[in-house]
């Protein structure tokens, strides 16, 4: 999870947030390079007296001003396009998820089981266990076996609510009357944590997220723990 004064993404958790580190540090490579010869030019134009100014009117430096950007904005939105294309594709998920934002809390349905169900409430700061975030800790874990593909459905039951966890790279709204699908995969087991990304109301940041990675037979543990309670 996220820390106090820190300048960069989270940690990756998930095979395409891997994805979208890699194009954030290529196109920040990018626009560093860009930034450096336009200081180099500005420093020479203040330093050097200008001593062939018909060159600035000569064909050839129109053309290279023109192409090499079109050329720098094809290598940044190639690998953008591709991280796009496997944002949306969802093959054979291991396992479906609907979860429905409400003012304020989460609910979560595993559609692949019967009757397992549960709503997520903030975990109240006196109520808090010693060691876990305040803010982001939830009654109910969302629990999901690591390393297998799985599918969230996502609506709202009232206002706008956004289900982002920036670990593993997901933030899809949810919209009341609509269902919005998206996939992720855990690479490793662990705790992520997000929070309802759209102002829904006065207790907006009050509905966080906690997705819970395990091995699957623990996960096969919970889920018949849950369904015998």
């Amino acid at each position: 999870m996220a820390h106090p004064a820190q300048l960069g993404f989270q940690d990756a958790a998930s095979p395409i947030m891997e994805e979208l580190l890699h194009l954030h540090d290529h196109a920040m490579m990018v626009i560093f390079l860009i930034s450096m010869f336009v200081l180099y030019i500005i420093t020479l134009m203040i330093t050097t007296p200008l001593t062939h100014t018909g060159t600035m009117d000569a064909q050839a430096v129109e053309t290279i001003w023109t192409i090499l950007p079109a050329i720098i904005l094809i290598l940044i939105a190639l690998p953008s396009l591709r991280i796009l294309y496997l944002m949306d594709e969802i093959n054979d998920p291991h396992l479906t998820i609907k979860t429905v934002g409400h003012q304020w809390y989460w609910s979560y349905e595993y559609t692949d089981y019967e009757n397992l169900m549960f709503d997520a409430y903030m975990t109240q700061t006196l109520d808090l266990p010693h060691g876990t975030p305040r803010l982001l800790e939830v009654d109910h874990h969302m629990v999901v076996p690591t390393d297998s593909p799985t599918r969230m459905l996502i609506s709202a039951d009232d206002v706008l609510h956004s289900w982002t966890i920036p670990a593993l790279g997901i933030k899809t709204d949810a919209i009341p009357g609509r269902l919005n699908q998206t996939t992720f995969t855990t690479s490793h087991p662990g705790l992520f944590y997000g929070q309802c990304s759209e102002i829904c109301g006065s207790n907006h940041s009050f509905m966080p997220i906690v997705v819970e990675s395990t091995t699957l037979d623990n996960f096969e543990n919970w889920s018949s723990l849950q369904l015998e309670s």
